[in-house]
C-alpha cells in the first residue's frame, strides 16, 4: 500500500503559519498592555510621593508659590495618569481582538488537524485490511498448495 500523504498538508502548514504569526502578535501586544501597567503603577507611586511631600510641606509651612507648585505638579501627574490609563484601555480593546484573532485561527487550524487525523486513521485501517487480506490469501495458498502436495 502506498505510503499516508494528507491532500490538504498544504493548507494545513499555511493555517499553523497564521496561528503562529497571530500568536506572536498577541504576545507583543500583551507585553504593551503589561508595560503600559507597570508605568501607570510607577506614575501612581509618584504622585504618592509628590501628595507626601505636599502634605510634609504644608505642615511645615511654605509660600504659596510652593504650594501652587505642588498643586500643579499633583495636577499635572492626574493628568498624565489619566491619558495613560485611556491608552491602557486602547491597548487592551487591541490585544482582546488580537486574542480573538488567535482562537479563530486555533479552531481553523484544529478543524484541519482533526481532519488529518481522521484520514490516517482511515488510512491505518485500510491498510490493516489490506494486511489481512495478504494474510488471508497467503494462508490459502499455502493450503492449497498443501493439499495439492499430499493429493499426489
Amino acid at each position: 500500500m502506498k505510503r499516508f500523504r494528507y491532500s490538504l498538508e498544504t493548507v494545513l502548514d499555511y493555517k499553523t503559519q497564521v496561528l503562529d504569526n497571530l500568536k506572536k502578535e498577541h504576545a507583543v501586544m500583551l507585553k504593551n498592555v503589561n508595560d503600559k501597567q507597570e508605568e501607570i503603577r510607577q506614575l501612581n507611586g509618584e504622585l504618592i510621593e509628590y501628595e507626601g511631600s505636599f502634605d510634609e510641606t504644608k505642615s511645615v509651612g511654605a509660600s504659596i508659590e510652593s504650594y501652587l507648585l505642588f498643586d500643579m505638579c499633583i495636577g499635572r501627574m492626574k493628568d498624565q495618569i489619566e491619558k495613560e490609563e485611556e491608552r491602557l484601555v486602547i491597548l487592551k480593546k487591541k490585544e482582546e481582538k488580537k486574542k480573538g484573532e488567535v482562537i479563530d485561527a486555533k479552531v481553523d487550524t484544529s478543524k484541519f488537524e482533526k481532519l488529518k487525523d481522521k484520514r490516517l486513521q482511515e488510512y491505518r485501517t485500510a491498510e490493516q485490511k489490506e494486511e489481512e487480506a495478504f494474510v488471508e490469501e497467503f494462508v490459502i495458498h499455502n493450503m492449497i498448495a498443501e493439499g495439492l502436495a499430499y493429493g499426489r
